[in-house]
């Protein structure tokens, strides 16, 4: 299943394509002052007010999204809506980036795949342009009673989401720690009207994975926005794995992208190797840390195969497009009739050995094309 990421550039183009012609709205990216958002079916470009469903178009969802294991309206095959009217779906990100935006995108395409068309289901995508009070606007919008459910992307949107106690069910997509996060109380039960994916980091696997690629490696930089419990626990598991096996390391704390570079810089000259958690801060200025990096000499190993397409050397990788599949496959079981509480949340795993090919050349290192691992070149 990880073909669909063997190549950074080119698949990434195929799935998008594919994701846009589905798309039941037009997505707006986050370079303006608002929050952004994509415009549903049938309602006019550019207009936030117009890319909400119109009460006409919903009927009535005064109960829309309570739980209700098949309730009146629930969808019948392909999705059909048994009373005929038309389901709308909510997703939110706090950022745009490869990763995230991958994600969406096979979360929307397993829906049409699955038969639930335009002309059946509405999405209404939203970015909070990595603004915290834009987040929660968006959340306290999406909790209105309008919505069948919220697709959330990552952890601090699913967080927002969930704090909202509201009755709209939420399926989040790449949490990589959901107990911990606050979000659900345990895996196999999810409560608090939420369930969906985890992509837990392979922690492990991947200091394995620079030992095998960089054994000199011994001193390790952690890179991390201190405000995203999702990489602070990954970086807790990574200072775990280090102290047990031997390793040092040195941290630098961002708390918002205009930082990155001078952390990276910070990092460079005293250590062997940096590691990169799932973070969306650093994520979003990688190419920053790519060139510090590469101007130092030293790998970065990431934390997702989109770092590695921005330029990070390595990393044991989950394919983005994936999770957001068996996130949607997960948004239809609720919708065909199963409660949330009784669809357990999941962990996706990583298998996939992904290196960046422009990487290896610029520190002069070699890794055999032994056909387990996958090159990339950056993303353009």
């Amino acid at each position: 299943m990880y073909k669909k990421f063997m190549n950074g550039k080119i698949m990434k183009k195929v799935i998008a394509v594919a994701a846009a012609a589905a798309l039941a709205c037009t997505t707006a990216g986050c370079s303006s002052g608002n929050a952004s958002s994509g415009t549903t079916a049938g309602a006019p470009g550019g207009d936030a007010a117009a890319s909400q469903t119109t009460a006409a178009q919903a009927g009535d969802r005064s109960a829309a999204g309570a739980g209700d294991d098949a309730g009146e309206g629930a969808p019948g095959d392909h999705g059909a809506p048994a009373d005929g009217r038309q389901l709308k779906v909510g997703i939110i990100q706090m950022i745009e980036n490869g990763a995230f935006n991958d994600m969406r995108e096979g979360f929307i395409q397993e829906l049409r795949d699955k038969g639930y068309s335009e002309d059946k289901l509405t999405i209404d995508y939203k970015c909070a342009q990595g603004d915290a009070t834009n987040l929660q606007t968006i959340a306290q919008g999406m909790s209105d009673g309008t919505y069948d459910l919220v697709a959330t992307i990552a952890t601090p949107p699913t967080q927002a989401m969930v704090n909202q106690e509201s009755g709209t069910p939420v399926i989040f997509i790449a949490v990589s720690a959901p107990v911990a996060a606050g979000v659900i109380t345990e895996m196999e039960k999810p409560d608090k009207n939420a369930t969906g994916t985890s992509n837990a980091i392979p922690v492990g696997d991947i200091f394995k994975l620079s030992d095998s690629l960089t054994p000199d490696a011994r001193t390790f930089g952690m890179l991390y926005c201190t405000s995203e419990v999702n990489s602070v626990n990954t970086v807790e598991a990574a200072k775990k794995y280090c102290d047990e096996n031997g390793l040092a390391y040195k941290e630098a704390v961002v708390t918002n992208s205009s930082e990155v570079q001078q952390a990276a810089q910070s990092l460079a000259d005293s250590v062997d190797a940096i590691f990169i958690p799932n973070d969306s801060v650093i994520q979003s200025a990688m190419p920053l840390v790519t060139e510090v990096a590469r101007d130092a000499r030293i790998p970065v190993y990431g934390s997702s195969a989109t770092m590695v397409d921005s330029g990070a050397f390595a990393t044991i990788a989950i394919s983005d497009t994936e999770i957001g599949a068996r996130s949607a496959d997960m948004a239809i079981q609720y919708l065909e009739g199963t409660a949330i509480e009784d669809i357990p949340a999941i962990v996706v795993p990583a298998s996939a050995t992904v290196v960046n090919k422009t990487t290896m050349e610029a520190l002069g290192l070699e890794v055999p094309e032994d056909g387990e691992i996958i090159f990339v070149t950056d993303a353009q």
